[in-house]
This record gives C-alpha cells, structure tokens and sequence, in this order.
C-alpha cells in the first residue's frame, strides 16, 4: 500500500479521495482500518445528537454516496479495496451506533465490536467481501459487518437491563 508523501498529498487534494481515505485516517501506515474507525467518533458524536429519522437519512446517504466515492476512489488508484479507502469504516461504525445506548462505554463497547466482525468478517461477510466488486462491496461488506456489531451491541443493552 502507497504510503509516500506524493500519495498523501494526491489523496488530500482530491475532495473524493480525501472522504475515501476518512479525512485522511485512512493514510496510517498500520491498521487504516481502525483509525477510520477512530475518525468516525467524533462525527458519531455530532450525528447522535440528530432525531432518529435525521440520523437515518444521514446515514442512508453516507451509504449511497459512499458506494460512488468508494468506487471512483478504488478505479482512481487502480486497486479494488485500498486499504487506505475507510468511508466504509466510518459508515459501518455510524450503523453500529444506531439507536445505541448514550455514555462511553457503548461507544468503545460499539467499536470493538465493529472492528471485530469487520477483521473477522464471518459468514456472509467474508462472501459479501469476496463476490460483491466495486464501490457496492465496499460498502456493503462493512454495513453488514456493522449490523452484525449493532444487533451484539443491543443485545448486550438489553442482557445487562434484564439483570438491574
């Protein structure tokens, strides 16, 4: 994976690119992944703030606007998944977070999670990342990777309620 200064630069000029690559996050040498994750804290915390209907809107559209920045990013740069390209991270964290508990044990609690299901990527994951191409699979791997993490988190919501 490009990690010279020429490649940082040619990402952050490009408006495009520079979303692909989570405002630049996705330029860490290791694990680009999970610091487009980190990045997408911060705006988590702002999008948590919006009534459900507006939070879903806005993460319906991240979705299908990253579906285009994915794939013009990935033909740009000539490789299927960059791993520098985590519009997907962020999207599929956002998904995570949907409707979760407030305070910051669910926020770590919600990223470990996702993280766990996007490097594990169990079935259909592991299918959905190997058989979808283009700016779809990008994203729809990381959606359902971040479903998976949504329904574990609930359901930890809800096994810890049960037991107060």
């Amino acid at each position: 994976m490009p990690t010279s200064p020429e490649f940082a630069r040619t990402v952050l000029r490009n408006p495009v690119h520079l979303l692909a690559f989570g405002f630049g996050s996705g330029l860490a040498p290791k694990a680009p992944g999970t610091f487009g994750t980190l990045a997408a804290v911060p705006l988590y915390l702002l999008l948590a703030q919006l009534p459900l209907p507006l939070y879903l809107l806005v993460l319906v559209l991240a979705f299908a606007i990253g579906i285009w920045i994915c794939d013009k990013t990935a033909r740009d740069l000539g490789v299927h998944d960059h791993g520098g390209i985590v519009w997907d991270e962020f999207v599929g964290f956002w998904l995570t977070m949907l409707v979760a508990p407030p305070g910051w044990p669910w926020v770590v609690a919600g990223f470990v999670l996702f993280r766990l299901f996007d490097i594990v990527k169990p079935f259909p994951i592991n299918w959905l990342d190997r058989h979808i191409k283009g700016g779809l699979g990008i994203m729809l791997d990381d959606a359902l990777a971040g479903s998976f993490a949504w329904l574990c988190l609930q359901l930890l919501y809800l096994a810890l309620a049960v037991h107060r």
